[in-house]
């Protein structure tokens, strides 16, 4: 399986021409500069300014700068942390560089013209990149690839839902379609399109959080009796030692940077754990504090705040490994000097299984911890040092941690170490998930799982009057085996990339070709919209920035974020186009399309007033009393969090929960690699809206891959020579073409490359353990010299300065 595209078994497969699934493997002209010391300053608000004025025009783009992130403006979508509550801080210019630029890219001025489609077909455009594709510009009204089609049409929208109603009351069985929805989606957008799902007979709900935290919710769910984090922004900053693991929050949650900012004035301490030395957890520039006379100089120099106390370079899925060793050197100085490290009044009154944890940790060798971990015993007993010399630690961590096989395992041991210290349920201390897409924790509130507890499925059964399905549906990996099988065939998709969000591209691209119908809610073209079923449809929607004028006037909608805070959001700007049409206006009109007399709910009263749908909402869902009034207050309103408020868990054995788990040792042949697939700087999610990843020193190019300089002379390779990438899993073999090696501080025997470029290397039976995530952070790869025998000439990347290590 090494190809974009692969031969058709039928005819109806092949419709639409020669599409390639893969991105094209051309360059786009490498440049290399130094890895960057301080994340944020002067620059990042220059290009955060330039990208809004260049996307949406010097009017629009100041007044969505200045309403994003605001109380009762426009939430940004490009991640879940959570804005100061109000008062904390002067709230102007809450948002951060890639904020500005996804919210831009999101809400462009420019329109897809008329001609686009007619002038392009699906083939033609399937050889351009997904940065091309993107620039683009706005999808400005539905548009079909009818069976055989090469090329898109207009469809009006009226008959756009009668197209997809058709497909969908002509399955033999509900459970012949899957409804995928993206975190950009509203709580208000989300209760109704899982209440639709549930109303048309199916929990085939697959959802972006399957490929990213599914791994945390199942991890916490076990250990802790709720699937989220039991931190608050005010604990962040008043920690004594912050873990951050398998994260880049530079790139992907910059303003989490301002939060660990405040914990290192406030006296708390850093340790990073990554393969990779980011530089958001380096230094760190706030622009924000240009408005303070006594710290603007620091600003405008760009010395920046020194973040990170400690760098432990982990082997990429080492973290199991290093975490065991971290308790293990702990445990020893406990039995030491016995009630010192270990809150022993904490884990006899709120803990269950502690003997048996204490007992394999004893089994453990630490010749083993030290391989697998690729980390000295020395940096293990530094980082064990720093915890038991706090009072309160708080860990965070992000797909690093989620995307390799025993990402629950590796969840739970962070569990297990907060457990020992005593560190849930009180002031400054706890577990904190850093999610991405701004609601994709609120989805997953308010119904979207494959899984919903049958509690959840009583009550909105009862509240609707319908008896919704019992059993489990499809999640990501699940729902394109079964379309690959030929088990669905119609697939919807609420915002996203499915295609190239998931794992094993071509396998993916065979499953989408072999629906009958696949549609897309969009705003902007991607690769997934070439990729199809026999039909399919592009429904495109408003950018979040844009007002959302329904019956009643104009609508707000809401979202929560990492730490269980519902707030609104309100566009202030007009449509792009008159013919686009929101996501709850979408799903109410599908759904009365397709149930027609089936449905008892009344759709349109709905669509025409979000206040409604939050009345259902708080009436089937707990913790959302007076919701209407709660989330207009500026900061919005906590969800309720047993754990993090009152120490209270609600497992099967009614305490926390330590957990056992062994070091799956990895041994590689020769000339075998770890590599794991990451964003890029100027990327969100599948996204690509730059070919930059400044903060690397990397520039103009994306087919990269990142190894050890070691490794690269081992392997008789050169930085700069063009390489074949070729993964291993089972027996299995799949190939990606024509990348550029690139000399990179990684532990050996690691790479790393970007997606979605790299999404084809991932196995789809590759997956973590119990909570079925594609390893996207875990693809055992060789490395080969391209036949094409390309270089391009440079020494190595440079470090302005190295992150403090032990």
């Amino acid at each position: 399986m090494d190809e974009g595209k692969h031969p058709a078994t039928s005819a109806d497969e092949a419709s639409h021409g020669d599409v390639h699934a893969h991105t094209p493997e051309e360059f786009t002209g490498l440049k290399l500069g130094k890895v960057k010391r301080t994340a944020g300053g002067l620059r990042a608000v220059q290009v955060a300014m330039q990208y809004a004025v260049g996307e949406m025009g010097a009017v629009d783009g100041t007044r969505m700068l200045l309403n994003l992130n605001q109380p009762g403006g426009l939430d940004c979508q490009s991640c879940a942390w959570p804005d100061p509550a109000p008062g904390e801080r002067s709230g102007f210019a809450e948002y951060c560089e890639n904020g500005a630029k996804v919210t831009a890219e999101e809400n462009t001025r420019t329109l897809i013209p008329p001609e686009f489609f007619a002038q392009n077909s699906v083939a033609e455009l399937s050889r351009r990149s997904d940065f091309w594709l993107a620039k683009q510009g706005r999808i400005a009204q539905p548009m079909v690839l009818r069976e055989g089609a090469t090329h898109y049409q207009p469809i009006a929208w009226d008959e756009a839902f009668q197209l997809l109603a058709r497909e969908l009351n002509g399955l033999d069985s509900p459970d012949e379609a899957a409804f995928y929805t993206s975190g950009r989606t509203s709580n208000e957008a989300a209760f109704l399109y899982q209440l639709f799902v549930r109303q048309f007979g199916t929990n085939n709900l697959p959802d972006c959080s399957n490929m990213c935290h599914e791994s945390s919710g199942a991890a916490l769910t076990d250990a802790i009796g709720i699937g989220k984090g039991t931190v608050t922004l005010d604990d962040v900053m008043h920690t004594s030692l912050l873990i951050d693991i398998g994260h880049n929050p530079g790139s992907c949650h910059p303003r989490m940077l301002s939060a660990m900012q405040e914990l290192k004035r406030n006296g708390g301490r850093i340790i990073a754990i990554n393969p990779l030395p980011e530089t958001g957890l380096n230094h760190f520039n706030n622009p924000q504090e240009l408005k303070n006379p006594l710290r603007a100089l620091s600003v405008l120099t760009g010395a920046g705040t020194p973040l990170a106390d400690l760098f432990v370079p982990v082997r990429i899925a080492g973290d199991v490994a290093l975490l065991k060793g971290v308790v293990k050197e702990m445990l020893e100085e406990e039995r030491r000097s016995p009630g010192t490290v270990f809150d022993h009044a904490f884990i006899r009154q709120h803990t269950h299984g502690y003997d048996a944890f204490i007992e394999d940790l004893g089994r453990e060798s630490w010749r083993v911890i030290i391989e697998q971990s690729g980390v000295t015993r020395e940096e293990i007993n530094r980082v064990a040092t720093m915890v038991m010399q706090s009072r309160t630690v708080i860990v965070a961590w992000a797909m690093g941690l989620t995307q390799q096989p025993q990402a629950v395992a590796a969840i739970q041991e962070i569990v297990n170490l907060l457990l020992l210290k005593g560190s849930i349920g009180k002031p400054g201390a706890g577990a904190l998930p850093v999610r991405g897409h701004s609601n994709v924790q609120g989805d997953r509130t308010v119904g979207i799982w494959e899984r919903m507890p049958e509690k959840f499925l009583e009550r909105i059964g009862q509240e609707f009057g319908f008896d919704p399905p019992r059993h489990h549906g499809y999640d990501t990996v699940e729902t394109l085996k079964a379309m690959h099988a030929g088990k669905v065939k119609v697939f919807l998709g609420m915002g996203g990339n499915f295609l190239s969000a998931g794992p094993d591209t071509g396998y993916a691209a065979e499953a989408m070709r072999r629906c009958r119908l696949t549609a897309q809610v969009s705003i902007k073209l991607n690769r997934g919209h070439l990729v199809t079923g026999r039909t399919a449809l592009i429904l495109p929607t408003l950018g979040r920035a844009e007002r959302d004028v329904q019956a009643s006037g104009v609508q707000i909608v809401s979202m929560e974020n990492s730490m269980g805070i519902v707030h609104s959001s309100r566009g202030m700007l007009a449509p792009a186009s008159e013919h686009l049409v929101s996501e709850v206006a979408i799903v109410a009109r599908l759904a009365k399309a397709t149930l027609g007399a089936r449905s008892t709910v009344d759709w349109d009263a709905m669509a025409a007033d979000y206040d409604l749908i939050r009345e259902r909402i708080q009436r089937v869902i707990p913790g959302f009393d007076d919701y209407n009034r709660r989330v207009r207050e500026p900061g919005g309103f906590y969800l309720p969090n047993l754990a993090r408020d009152k120490r209270q868990f609600t497992t099967t054995t009614g305490k926390a929960n330590f957990t056992v788990h062994p070091i799956h040792r990895v041994q590689l042949e020769p000339r075998q690699l770890i590599m794991m697939s990451m964003r890029s700087h100027d990327q969100f999610n599948t996204t690509v809206f730059g070919l930059n990843d400044r903060y690397r020193g990397i520039h103009n190019e994306r087919r990269v891959v990142m190894m050890n300089a070691q490794d690269i002379a081992e392997q008789g390779l050169q930085p700069g020579q063009v390489v074949d990438l070729t993964s291993h899993y089972e027996g299995e073999t799949r190939i990606a073409r024509r990348f550029i090696v690139l000399s990179y501080p990684i532990p050996r025997r690691c790479a790393a490359t970007y997606y979605p470029e790299a999404n084809v290397l991932v196995p789809i039976n590759s997956v973590a353990e119990r909570s079925n995530t594609p390893t996207s952070k875990f693809v055992i790869i060789t490395v080969a010299p391209s036949a094409t025998q390309e270089r391009f000439d440079y020494d190595h990347v440079e470090q302005e300065q190295p992150m403090a290590r032990a």
